[in-house]
Formats: C-alpha cells, structure tokens, sequence
C-alpha cells in the first residue's frame, strides 16, 4: 500500500459525515507505518475503544469505512476472523458493524463481520504479526494467494457497505 495523508484518510470514508471524518483520531505514526505489509490501513480510535477504522484503495480510489466493535463476548474459545482467516482466543477478534453508506445508512441499516480487533490482518498473513500458536493454519496457497483472498474478502464487505 503507498503511504497516505491525513487529508486523503478523511476524505475516503464512504459511510460517515464530513463532520464525523473531520473529528475522527487519524493515527499519528503515519510515517511509521510498514506500508509495504499493509493491503489496507486499519486503526482503532484512542479515545473510543468501540470505535475502528480501515481504509484501502479499490478500483484506483481510496474507500474509507467507520466501524463500531460490539462489546467483547465473555468466552475463552478462538474465533477466526472472516477476512484474514488467523484464529485468537479472547477478545482477539471482535463483531465489527459498518454503517451502510448513502440513504440505507441514514435509516441505520448496517453491516456486520467478525475481523481481527486490531485490524493488523495484513501483518498476520505475511507472518510479520502473531496471534500466537495455532493462529495461522497451514496452506498449499502462496502468500500472494492469501493476500489476494483477503483483500477479495475485504472487497466483498465493502460492497456490502456501499451499496
């Protein structure tokens, strides 16, 4: 992924206000970011732990989405995240919903999937990040493969916001 501004973040969210992508927390460490391990950008908000973020580029344009984390289930078994496929135990992936975008947003039609809490799927493809033991089963796809699936998957939930 190439680097992005703060400018070009705010101005890619497809299912938030003007004034909502203006006084949402843009991560500060831009500059430190492994863009070359990232297929999408995705934080979540400091200063309100239920709320995360992602954008990526699709199609040539950015497409920013806003999402709300559901309050963590009291479970201990592992859960795998529908776009990366690394499984954690606790609260390691959490229901993320996305408020549709355009009219259906506005009557509060939603959407939701169950994603890494942190976000950091590209990172646990490639191996740079782990879940620990058991998190990442092994595949007969290359990691470039993996990497095409989940970004078909994060395509796929996108569409479904935006449509």
């Amino acid at each position: 992924m190439k680097p992005l501004t703060e400018r070009e973040i705010r101005a890619s969210f497809v299912n938030s206000t003007k004034g909502e992508a203006k006084r949402m927390h843009v991560p500060k460490d831009l500059a430190d970011r492994p863009w070359d391990d990232l297929d999408f950008l995705g934080w979540r908000d400091p200063a309100a732990p239920d709320r995360s973020y992602l954008v990526i580029e699709l199609d040539g344009r950015l497409v920013g989405i806003a999402l709300r984390r559901a309050a963590p289930a009291a479970h201990a078994r592992k859960t795998m995240c529908a776009w990366c496929m690394t499984t954690h135990s606790g609260d390691g992936v959490s229901l993320m919903t996305a408020r549709k975008s355009g009219k259906s947003g506005q009557l509060g039609n939603s959407v939701g999937i169950y994603l890494c809490a942190d976000l950091a799927c590209s990172l646990y493809v490639r191996g740079k990040k782990s879940a620990g033991p058991g998190s990442r089963f092994r595949e007969s796809l290359t990691l470039d493969e993996q990497v095409e699936r989940t970004l078909g998957h994060v395509a796929a939930f996108l569409g479904r916001v935006d449509s």
